[in-house]
This record gives structure tokens, C-alpha cells and sequence, in this order.
């Protein structure tokens, strides 16, 4: 099963049908589908960080 892929096409700038289009494309996707994106894009932005010099944050240490 194979969807369609739809491409929105405006003569000028509209925020709100561009809006419009992302929310129905994000409701047309299955729970796995929204899950994977997530994954994707969450290891796409970690990538990111390490290649721009942000690494994990510094852990607390609690002396005794």
C-alpha cells in the first residue's frame, strides 16, 4: 500500500494553508509512521549538536 505523495502549491506566501497541509499530512501517518519520524528526527538533531561542539550536559555529582 502506497500513498500518494501530495505536493501544496501556492502562487504566494500563506502560513496558514502551509499550516494546514503539514497537520493533515501528520494526520494521515499511522502511529508507527509518526513514531519513526520522531526517531529519524531526534538522531538527525543529536547528529547535529556533536558536529556543532554541544555534547551532553554535565552530570551532577553529589560529594560526600
Amino acid at each position: 500500500m502506497t500513498k500518494k505523495a501530495k505536493v501544496l502549491k501556492l502562487t504566494a506566501d500563506d502560513e496558514e494553508k502551509e499550516l494546514e497541509f503539514e497537520l493533515d499530512y501528520l494526520a494521515s501517518l499511522t502511529f508507527e509512521e509518526r513514531f519513526k519520524m520522531m526517531r529519524e528526527k531526534s538522531r538527525e538533531m543529536l547528529k547535529q549538536m556533536i558536529e556543532h561542539g554541544h555534547r551532553r550536559p554535565f552530570e551532577i555529582i553529589k560529594r560526600a
